[in-house]
């Protein structure tokens, strides 16, 4: 048993300029563990609210409140107890606050808490962080298959295209590192033909580029040139993966596209991913209908659940309870796991382990404000998960974690990369 000694937060600053927390938790033996919350553009209505000041200074963003969540009753209550037992640490942080969504603490100082908990075991563990995660909840660590966003929109773009996310996978890779080199090669192939054309508008919240397209469906044009730029055969090796994030233009039941000036409901909206569908390589969409369109999700999987992995982000915004539902209704058949949207590590894990019973795939993701943390490089090896979504190919706040999976992969070995393993229901793997 080692006893934490202290806990402290202090204002640190994202990837977007805006304040943010960090929090270290010291043990009596002097190590120490460190970890920063990061904040998102496109939330879902059930995940944990960040707990900002308001008022006029820093847009109402400061962290004051949060960090006094942090400095006072989570740090009373975490003085003194057991680093090793992350459940019972995430139980006490839990126990400060009834509310559905950690909005009396705030999700920011409660993610960040629980985070620097778990690097503060694995440090006194002197284990490196995936390894102790393995080692803690009985998984086989395993390097992820990255999702790597090309072009930013919705969101992460003033609503300049609607659809969040057009992002690459390689499941044909044999490593990680064959993917960053691919990857590599698309990415500048896209901003190459994008620069021809005068389509490029500069880099997105992510560091995907910042188009200037006519519509969603000239995005996934360019997105195939670009594949077959870089040398690559479209479906083949590499494969197209969306997040459609469709609640961010969703009211009252109807689907606006602006940058088309469409409006469908739920029934059209499915049909024109169908097309998509049709058309593209698409391996996975994230999203496909707004969080509150339970029948449209249903029917989406009903269609595609076994040509798609069809992730659920704000539909099950890293709730367990809400994935086992979803499993109950067949309605997706992957969840991404954000932890700053659950509040814990332990919520988080709860989620994943879920997912993975009922042999839905887990794609660990980060959130467009970051920094410089990498706790999901871990989480994603050391749970085994499968799949890793971090943003684009340039930013340091994103390099920093694919980077940081090159390093675990020097530890690991190159051959624990799972490849195509998490697309094996999807029409990828069936080619």
């Amino acid at each position: 048993m080692t006893k934490i000694t202290a806990v402290k937060g202090r204002r640190v600053w994202d990837s977007r300029g805006n304040p943010t927390v960090e929090v270290d938790i010291t043990l009596e033996n002097g190590l120490m563990g460190r970890a920063i919350a990061p904040a998102g553009a496109s939330r879902g209505l059930r995940e944990a609210i960040d707990l900002r000041d308001g008022g006029s200074a820093l847009s109402g963003k400061g962290v004051d409140k949060a960090l006094a969540s942090v400095n006072g009753p989570i740090a009373q209550a975490l003085t003194g107890m057991d680093i090793e037992d992350q459940k019972a640490l995430d139980d006490a942080i839990l126990g400060l606050d009834s509310s559905p969504m950690k909005e009396n603490l705030g999700g920011n100082a409660t993610v960040a808490t629980s985070l620097a908990c778990l690097h503060g075991a694995a440090a006194n563990a002197k284990k490196a962080l995936w390894r102790h995660v393995a080692d803690t909840y009985d998984c086989t660590p395993a390097l992820p298959l990255p999702e790597i966003q090309i072009f930013g929109g919705g969101a992460h773009a003033s609503g300049r295209v609607d659809i969040q996310d057009f992002m690459i996978m390689v499941p044909g890779a044999s490593s990680f590192d064959e993917v960053m080199e691919v990857t590599n090669e698309v990415y500048f192939a896209a901003g190459d033909i994008m620069a021809q054309k005068g389509k490029l508008a500069g880099v997105a919240d992510e560091g995907g580029w910042w188009p200037m397209f006519d519509s969603n469906e000239e995005a996934l044009e360019t997105l195939v040139s670009a594949i077959e730029k870089a040398g690559e055969k479209p479906g083949k090796r590499v494969v197209i993966s969306l997040d459609i994030a469709a609640s961010e233009f969703c009211e009252n039941g109807r689907y606006r596209l602006a940058l088309e000036d469409r409006e469908m409901d739920s029934s059209a909206m499915i049909d024109m991913l169908d097309k998509w569908i049709t058309d593209y390589p698409i391996a996975a969409i994230e999203d496909p209908v707004d969080e509150g369109d339970k029948e449209g999700m249903i029917e989406f999987t009903r269609r595609f659940g076994d040509k798609l992995q069809i992730i659920g982000d704000d539909y099950l915004v890293t709730n367990a309870k809400l994935v086992e539902q979803g499993i109950a209704d067949n309605a997706c058949n992957a969840v991404l796991v954000k932890v700053n949207q659950a509040g814990t590590v332990s919520e988080s894990v709860d989620t994943f382990k879920a997912a993975q019973k009922a042999g839905w795939g887990a794609v660990v993701s980060a959130r467009s404000g970051e920094t410089e943390d990498v706790s999901i490089s871990h989480l994603s090896t050391g749970l085994g998960c499968g799949q890793l979504k971090v943003g684009s190919f340039t930013r340091s706040e994103r390099m920093v974690k694919w980077n940081e999976c090159l390093r675990i992969q020097d530890e690991l070995g190159a051959d624990t990369f799972v490849g195509g393993a998490p697309l094996k229901n999807t029409w990828w793997a069936k080619q």
